[in-house]
């Protein structure tokens, strides 16, 4: 089974954060930004991931630091519960309708980070939460989890749906890229040998 566990500890953040490849989709989230918390909950049910995090954040300050903190934590569990990589599809993508928000994700994992974020959200909030947070999750994470990753909205304007559909998408690509491949379960899936 691929776990990872995580302990970051900033003078902004203080996080845990624990994630199974190879779970049902259970997830205890809390930290301290609501929004947050529900995006990550739909992404572990709909990656069928299980993942605990629980974070203390200076978000009397603002989200910031959390929602970005969380990304990089998120991003070094994929990176360490993946290792050599031996074994693993690489690619995934899907597309998720949420209403009438429709949205694309895509993901190689590649070893190269880079971020292709075209969600076009109107709205500088949902709620309390500023909505340009979003792109500096996804930031966050592909850097950390060195992996090329594509959101892009194909119909919509819901902010609310445009993000949860982002979130729901991104954790089936993620499944289906971290999912094993049977026929070649001892290969890295590239000619270099090695994904990094």
């Amino acid at each position: 089974m691929r776990t990872a566990e995580i302990n970051r500890k900033t003078n902004e953040t203080d996080i845990c954060l624990k994630l199974t490849l190879e779970g049902s989709g259970t997830s205890e989230v809390n930290t301290g930004v609501g929004f947050l918390d529900h995006m990550l909950t739909l992404f572990a049910k709909h990656g069928r991931f299980d993942l605990c995090v629980q974070c203390a954040g200076d978000t009397e300050v603002d989200d910031h630091h959390t929602v970005e903190d969380v990304g990089i934590a998120l991003g070094e569990a994929f990176r360490e519960a993946l290792g050599e990589k031996k074994g693993i599809v690489r690619y995934g993508e899907s597309t998720i309708p949420m209403d009438e928000a429709l949205i694309l994700t895509a993901v190689d994992l590649s070893g190269r980070s880079y971020l292709g974020y075209q969600l076009g959200i109107l709205t500088e909030k949902v709620g309390t939460f500023d909505t340009e947070l979003v792109e500096e999750f996804f930031t966050a994470f592909s850097r950390k989890a060195e992996c090329t990753l594509h959101i892009r909205k194909l119909a919509g304007m819901n902010s609310h749906h445009l993000i949860e559909g982002a979130f729901k998408s991104f954790g089936r690509t993620m499944k289906a890229a971290v999912a094993i491949d049977p026929d070649h379960a001892d290969e890295v899936p590239s000619t270099k040998g090695v994904l990094s």
